[in-house]
Formats: C-alpha cells, structure tokens, sequence
C-alpha cells in the first residue's frame, strides 16, 4: 500500500485508495498532504501552548486555514507547492517555539508532530511516506473514523473560513477550535464518547462558519437576488472561472472591464451571477456548462484560458494546461499560480492576455436558468411561501443540497427530482443541483419547484429558512416540518455542512449515493441510531418513504 485515502465520495471499492487516487491524486502528493496535515497539528500544539500563557498566533492561523483547505478533494495537486509548504511550516512552528521560550515557557514532551524536522526534500518525502503522519497511524478504527471525520469538517470549516478571511472577515474563536481539535486528533487519552462530541461541536463551528461567510459575502456584495442566466455564448474572446472564491471574481471582473473579454462562469461559480454587485459588469455574460466532473469535454469546447480559485480540479488533458490558471489553495503541476501582488492583490493580466488570443467559445446549449433563492430572497416571498403551505399547494419541500460527481449512480437525482410529485418543491445549493436545475419541473403560482440557494456554503441559507419555518408555524421542532433531506455528497466541504445540520438538530437525513468509507461499522451506527442518518435505496422506496 504506497497511500491510504478515503476523505471523498471515489473512495476506491468504497474503503480508500492505495495506490492513486479516484480523483487522479498521485501517491506522492497524497502522502504529502497526509504531512502537510501533521505538521499543521504540531502546529496547533505549540498554539495551544501559547494559549497558556495569553499568546496569540495569528499568522499560524492563517498558515493552518490555507494548508487546510490545500488538502481538499480536487483542490492542489502540485507537488513541489506542498514541500514548500511544510517547509514554510516546519520554520514557522520553530519561530513560534523561539517566541514562546523568550517568554519562558517549557516545551517539553511535546508530540513528534510538534518536534519532528527535515533539512533536504528528500528527508520530508521520508517522513510523508512513513506510516507515523497517514489516517492508518490510527489504530482503533473506530477512533480513526471519528478523528477523520473532525478532520475533514475542519477542512470544509477552513475553506470557508479563508473565503470569508478573502473578504476581510475572520472569527478567532474559529481559529481556537481549529486549533482544540487538530490537537484532539492526537490525543490517544479521549475516549469515543468524547470524540463524538468533538464531532458535534465541529458542527457547531460550522454553523459559525458559514454565518461569517454568509455575512461577507452579503455585506460586500449584496443579498442574493432572483436571476436569470444565461447558458448561451457571445462571439468574444472570453475566460472561464471556476471554483468558489467571489473575491477573485470580482479582481477579474475590475480587470477586465474594457478588454473586449468575456468573463463566464463553470460550476460552482455559477450562484456568483445572482449578486446584485457583479450585475453591473455587462461582459460578466452568463455561465458555460455543467458541474466541476465534466470539465475535460467542456475545457475543449470553450476554447479560452480558464481559472480554478478554488478546488474543483480534474487532471486535465495535456493540450489544455497551457490554458489552465490556478489561484490561492488550488494548484496543478505546469498550471501558472497567480499569487497575492505586493499590494495584496492578483494581477490577471498573463491570463487576460491570453484571452485576447483565443477563439471565442463554443455553444453547448442556450437558455437560461433561475436561481438566487438564498435566506434573503425567500423571506421576500415568506408570505407567498407560507400561504402555499397553508393551502396544500406545496405538500412538503425536499432539500437536495450538496455535490454532484461523476459516478453513474447520480443519475438516480435526476430520477428523483423528476418524480416528485408537482406540489413539491426542491431547495438546492451547492454543485448537485447540476443533476436538476436545467430541467422543466415548472412552479407552484408562480414559485419555481427548484430553488437555488447558491453554492455549497449556502446550504447554511437553507438552515435559515427551515428555522424561520419552524417560527412562522410555532413548531417546536425542525423535524416537525414538511422538508425531507437527500443530501449527495463528495468532499470534504459536504462533511461540514452535514456536522453543521446535525448540530441543528436534523434528523432523518438521505446520504448518498453511498455513505462515506471513511464511517466505520460502529460510527455509522452511533448516526443511524442517534440521528437517523440513512443512505438511498431506488428512487421508488425512497420517494415512498420521504412522502
């Protein structure tokens, strides 16, 4: 076995990959990531160490959010970008310690994730390939799963957390609880019990998260609006922007105002459209394509440079990562990494340039599409929504949150948006409405049956609206209400928003479309009995059964 990982939905065989990953992650980065990851909890021992004696650490912070969220599914695959990276960390845990022993401080005993050091690339690939820094360092399986599982709600948490730091706005009790439990993980003391509770409280953050998130994005572009998009092309030279980060959206945007280039939108990218302040931009033209896993076919027909500022990332073809930029945590070897400039800004002129070579894209369908349904925007239409309910128009809505892949077993979304039955109505966010929201379900007097909240933070739109639900109706509990959750899954951001629904008390939750390997037998059972957390069946018996 030359690496173990089993953080996504591709886990291969449904236990993990051992010798390169579904997602086309070499066994070298993997272990990389695994060290990336160590280095970042000895970090937060020697943080939690200064937290004795009142210090703060905030660049470790920093450090720790953007390493985190380096390691999610699909986000970095460089290699030489991690080396350097624990480099980068391995010097600033020693100046931490220097910090704190000029304060007086005894570091002694610390864990080997807080002591262990290497002076040549060579000695860092060692010590990423040793089975001491991997998930399998673990033994007790049941302590493994439950460790892993806070680790990658803390990699969701993190990227949410940067996107909001981006927009200049952090949390520090955040930071603090990143920190609790990356040096939980190591504790061999804590007992299972303690472990989930761990779990629940990273929900409890991922709440917090997703609010700071929600309110910078809100208050620095504006509340989500009702929008058309379109899906069609113009005859311009044009770039394509994927991934999550709606700072560099708005730097490209500033940047290419004039230029005679498009700007279009790929994937999760695609909810930045409904924001009033980017509406303003008439070269910002519409969004081009489907979800992050048909990339490859839809790179090709776009035929202009195209910018990830986030993970989703497929390995590209050859020919095409010429026309491949990357930005922040994502990366791909031979891709061009624009960084912060001196004045803290990026500067996308190679790739604006690019653009202006290119052929104009390729139409792959025409139309558009409606979306824009965040907290905001439904309280617009509370009233509308509420006498629906009240009236049987609508019988029950049905949260079908979270990411789409590539398995052919997704398909079974598709099915089931287009078997509910008409008074029914769909609440999405994140790249799984992919599987529906170009489809004709049609509306409810006048209130389309799919509403978009946004991107996979924007499930937290949906929590907000099913807690005002409950108030408007004087429920005692969510489960009370007529919302039945089919929640599909793939990385590590899906992880956190499900810690954060289970937080809010959400019971009865489809997971699909299989249950994470990451779950051991006894975990997974604690979820069932505890929170009635269930996978899916055939599109029937569970239609039949959340009816």
């Amino acid at each position: 076995m030359s690496m173990f990982c089993y953080q996504c939905q591709e886990a291969a065989k449904g236990t993990g990959c051992t010798i390169k990953g579904v997602c086309g992650k070499p066994e070298e980065v993997s272990n990389l990531q695994d060290l990336m990851i160590y280095t970042l909890k000895g970090i937060a021992v020697v943080t939690q160490e200064g937290s004795k004696v009142g210090a703060k650490f905030l660049a470790a912070d920093h450090f720790t959010m953007n390493g985190l969220f380096m390691t999610i599914t699909n986000a970095n695959f460089d290699e030489e970008v991690f080396i350097k990276k624990i480099k980068e960390g391995l010097a600033l845990r020693e100046e931490m310690k220097k910090e704190l022993r000029s304060k007086g401080v005894t570091l002694d005993d610390l864990h080997d994730a807080a002591t262990w050091t290497a002076d040549s690339v060579s000695a860092i690939k060692a010590k990423a390939d040793s089975v001491q820094v991997g998930v399998l360092a673990t033994e007790n399986e049941d302590v493994r799963s439950l460790r892993e599982l806070i680790i990658y709600g803390l990699k969701g948490m993190a990227a949410y957390a940067e996107h909001a730091y981006n927009l200049g706005k952090e949390n520090e009790e955040i930071y603090a609880f990143i920190t609790k439990a990356l040096v939980a993980t190591l504790d061999d003391t804590l007992s299972a019990d303690e472990l989930v509770a761990l779990t629940l409280e990273t929900g409890k953050y991922g709440v917090d998260v997703m609010a700071l998130l929600d309110a910078a994005n809100t208050g620095t572009y504006g509340n989500p609006e009702i929008t058309e998009v379109n899906i069609g092309v113009r005859n311009n030279p044009a770039i394509l922007i994927s991934g999550h980060d709606l700072k560099d959206l708005e730097q490209l945007l500033k940047q290419t105002e004039g230029t005679g280039v498009d700007v279009y939108t790929h994937g999760e990218m695609l909810p930045a459209h409904y924001y009033p302040a980017f509406k303003k931009y008439d070269h910002f033209v519409g969004n081009y394509g489907n979800a992050w896993w048909k990339q490859k076919e839809e790179f090709e027909t776009f035929n202009g440079p195209i910018l990830f500022t986030t993970n989703c990332i497929v390995p590209p073809k050859s020919e095409h990562i010429e026309r491949i930029y990357t930005t922040g945590a994502s990366g791909y070897p031979g891709c061009k990494h624009i960084e912060l400039n001196e004045n803290g800004e990026k500067d996308f002129t190679e790739i604006i340039e690019h653009a202006k070579k290119s052929n104009s894209p390729t139409e792959i369908e025409n139309g558009k599409i409606v979306g824009g349904f965040a907290h905001a925007q439904v309280f617009a239409l509370a009233d509308k929504v509420v006498e629906a309910v009240k009236s049987g128009a609508i019988k029950k809505f049905f949260v079908m949150a979270g990411c789409d892949g590539r398995m052919k077993s997704r398909d079974y979304y598709t099915e089931f948006a287009e078997k509910l039955p008409k008074d029914t109505v769909i609440l999405t966010a994140g790249c799984a409405k992919y599987r529906y929201n170009k489809l004709d379900l049609g509306d409810i007097g006048g209130i389309p049956r799919v509403l978009d909240a946004g991107q996979c933070n924007d499930s937290y739109s949906l929590a907000v609206i099913a807690l005002k639900l409950k108030e408007v109706f004087e429920l005692n509990d969510v489960n009370e209400l007529p919302i039945a959750y089919n929640i599909a899954w793939y990385e590590q951001k899906a992880v956190i928003v499900l810690l954060a629904l289970l937080y809010l008390g959400v019971k009865n939750i489809k997971l699909g479309p299989t249950l994470p390997a990451f779950l051991s037998p006894n975990v997974a059972k604690v979820l069932v009995e505890t929170f009635g957390i269930n996978g899916i069946n055939s599109v029937n018996e569970d239609l039949e059964q959340l009816l």
